[in-house]
């Protein structure tokens, strides 16, 4: 299928679907169309003094507010659970606890309901939300050069359909959003990092500090960012713990944030030359939200007279929204291979789940491994 799914008003809709895979508790109810009748998204705080997720708070609060955020989309749709077509949840990759507490809650209500439950992969589902109605005008068709960036994965994807999925390259030490935290927790900024680091960088010159630009101009798509980080330690280590000047932190950050636009770019640019095929680019992720990122982003992609996508500010971070567009582009590829609308409920989650096992779901009976 290389364009948006056609309406199928006999499929299981709308859906109800969960995300817990990291520390953003989500639930969103969205029709088979792709319309977002409803969403929700409470984000955790008790992680900050730690300055980074702890798995087993993220757990313990997944399993506290998921009731109530599931009752709340459903008071939001104007809904019964009854009215409920299909429920989804995300099953890896991400926090085993986290995932473990959305997906038995989803497949519960799944049971109790009588209800299709629909697996979907976490890495997937931020790959297809570029197709969700009202992004992009064509519905981003296949094939397309996804580039994800977030805290935990920095990668480019070669997007041919839903389940088929080439990795190009990624990251080989640090992810980017990891890179961002780090480097605020040396400029003694909040955690996440990516919006405190972009917002001091707004008063800072970019060309402040001399930073490397790793891997920048090699073969291939492989991204590196621990040489930056430690680099900019390095910038901060006159400091020692005196007080650092504004100017300096500012100058630092912004330094910082031109040095990975300049990587990303450089590697999108290899990973285009990869990819003749590809009739867009697409970035994914919390760190695709970063406005400076956007923007090299979109000067390539006009460059190649290709479309830039990228979803609105909320859907870059983990989000349920996805996870239901996902579990509706599942159900279309079923039916598109003569397949019925799946039913994952014996499917355990699993903290690594490549996204090269997604085509195995619409292999014909007795193909798959």
């Amino acid at each position: 299928m290389s364009q948006r799914p056609a309406p199928a008003p006999d499929l299981p809709s709308p859906v109800l679907a969960i995300e817990s895979s990291c520390d953003d508790t989500a639930c969103a109810i969205v029709s088979a169309d792709g319309t977002i009748m409803a969403e929700a998204t409470l984000t955790q705080s008790g992680h900050v003094p730690f300055g980074g997720v702890v798995p087993e708070i993220a757990a313990r609060a997944h399993l506290g507010a998921l009731p109530a955020l599931v009752r709340d989309v459903l008071d939001r749709a104007g809904m019964k659970p009854a009215g409920i077509g299909a429920i989804a949840a995300s099953c890896g990759p991400g926090l085993i606890g986290g995932l473990i507490v959305g997906a038995n809650f989803a497949k519960g209500l799944a049971l109790a309901l009588g209800r299709p439950f629909i697996a979907v992969n976490h890495i997937e589902a931020h790959a297809l939300t570029a197709r969700l109605p009202g992004i992009t005008p064509d519905g981003a068709p296949f094939p397309y050069l996804l580039l994800l960036v977030s805290g935990g994965h920095c990668q480019c994807i070669a997007v041919e359909g839903v389940g088929r999925y080439r990795r190009l390259g990624g990251t080989i030490d640090d992810a980017a959003g990891e890179a961002f935290d780090k480097v605020a927790k040396m400029l003694g900024l909040g955690w996440p990092g990516g919006p405190a680091v972009e917002a001091l960088a707004r008063h800072g010159d970019p060309s402040a500090f001399a930073l490397p630009r790793p891997l920048m101009g090699r073969t291939g798509c492989d991204f590196s960012f621990s040489g930056l980080k430690t680099a900019v330690a390095q910038k901060l280590a006159p400091y020692d713990r005196a007080a650092l000047p504004h100017d300096v932190a500012a100058g630092l950050a912004a330094s910082f944030q031109m040095a990975v636009s300049d990587i990303v770019a450089d590697r999108i640019e290899h990973a285009l030359d990869m990819m003749p095929d590809a009739r867009g680019l697409v970035a994914a992720g919390g760190v695709a939200a970063n406005t400076s990122l956007r923007a090299r982003l979109t000067e390539i992609a006009r460059a190649r007279g290709l479309p830039f996508a990228a979803p609105p500010l909320r859907l870059c971070t983990d989000n349920a929204v996805m996870v239901a567009w996902a579990a509706i582009e599942t159900m279309h590829e079923a039916r598109a291979h003569g397949l019925p609308v799946p039913d994952d409920i014996a499917l355990r989650p699993r903290p690594r789940w490549p996204l090269s096992d997604m085509a195995a779901r619409f292999a014909p009976a007795g193909t798959a491994d």
